[in-house]
């Protein structure tokens, strides 16, 4: 998962791509009665910026990745229940519930760490590709998919064993996936902005389709009520593919800064948290290949990643507050990022729903 640069449009791809399906926005009127609100802000502190959030429905358990260890929240008793410590910068959570072990993708040690759900307790340390980053399980094949950026790779671990079944080369650099429950997974490529489909039987890439107008791809949701993979991206666009025929059926404007995206079958409901302007952009899916804007609710600055409770409907997100720069920090190298900073102890978990 990646931190975005501040970027600025004239226009936020109101033209829609030649030959595309057209969507519907709300009036600002319409939009604003929605009433998403905060239902509840958990001020949870601690050490480490974030990544990839995941919520278990099913376990009502919350795993919030901060570089150097996983935080575990029950999101009915909003309290902390656990923390899995004595990791490497970590970026993301996939949790396995036949075999009742979860997976850390740890990016700097090159491993993914297997653990159970119950105990937290560390079960073992999976050699994988150079910088795993984004890791998804997918339930038809109840395997778990490692996402390798920095080799551009993927591997495929056994999620009942954690034994390695393969690490495949892809044609891009993989941010973040889905899995359309049958045996296909969808990624991100972000550097040559496309999107990959994996066949998970065979561990073989099946086919990558441009998206442009997009460009910079990262948060990806698949929609298996209308067959549609949804994908946001750097310069505010969020792009909808036919996984059937590979063709970009349309792009919607979105806010600034995203870094994830989510489909919420249950309501019909698409999600991209905006995390450079603080707010979330919230589309309905009334018909197959028709949106319409509900509304664009504020959130906090920095919120850019998010996951869904699926019973409930509502909106998880985590930020900070930023440090004020220092003046006398180095200059970072030519082409790299400057590290982010934030207030001590001021790390929130938000709850956002109608």
């Amino acid at each position: 998962m990646k931190t975005k640069p501040t970027q600025t449009l004239s226009i936020l791809g109101l033209a829609a791509v030649a030959g595309c399906a057209a969507f519907t926005l709300s009036a600002p009127a319409q939009a604003k009665s929605a009433s998403y609100h905060l239902i509840n802000k958990m001020a949870v502190g601690g050490d480490g910026s974030w990544d990839y959030i995941y919520l278990d429905s099913d376990t009502r358990t919350l795993y919030v990745t901060r570089g150097t260890h996983v935080m575990v929240i029950d999101v009915d008793k909003h309290k902390v229940i656990g923390d899995i410590p004595d990791l490497n910068g970590i970026h993301g959570v996939a949790i396995d519930p036949w075999s009742g072990y979860g997976f850390i993708s740890n990016g700097r040690a090159n491993s993914v760490v297997m653990f159970d759900i119950k105990t937290l307790e560390k079960k073992k340390e999976i050699p994988v590709g150079t910088g795993p980053d984004a890791i998804i399980y997918d339930p038809n094949t109840k395997r778990v998919y490692a996402f390798n950026g920095r080799d551009k790779s993927f591997t495929s671990i056994d999620g009942n064993n954690g034994n390695v079944i393969a690490t495949v080369t892809l044609p891009g650099r993989p941010e973040f996936p889905a899995s359309d429950g049958n045996g296909h997974i969808y990624d991100n490529l972000e550097d040559v902005s496309e999107v990959v489909s994996i066949a998970c039987s065979s561990n073989t890439v099946e086919n990558t389709w441009p998206i442009a107008p997009g460009t910079s791809p990262s948060g990806l949701a698949y929609d298996g009520n209308h067959n549609r993979v949804y994908s946001v991206c750097d310069n505010q666009l969020l792009t909808v593919l036919d996984p059937t025929t590979g063709k970009l059926v349309t792009t919607l404007p979105i806010g600034n800064g995203p870094d994830a995206c989510a489909f919420d079958p249950g309501i019909n409901t698409l999600y991209s948290p905006n995390g450079q302007d603080g707010t979330m952009s919230v589309y309905q899916v009334t018909a197959p290949d028709t949106y319409k804007l509900v509304t664009t609710f504020n959130t906090q600055p920095g919120a850019r990643t998010m996951t869904l409770d699926l019973k409930t409907h509502h909106i998880w997100t985590v930020t900070a507050t930023p440090a004020p720069p220092d003046p006398n920090a180095p200059a970072p190298a030519p082409g790299a990022r400057r590290r982010r900073s934030y207030v001590p102890g001021s790390f929130v978990v938000l709850e956002y729903g109608k």
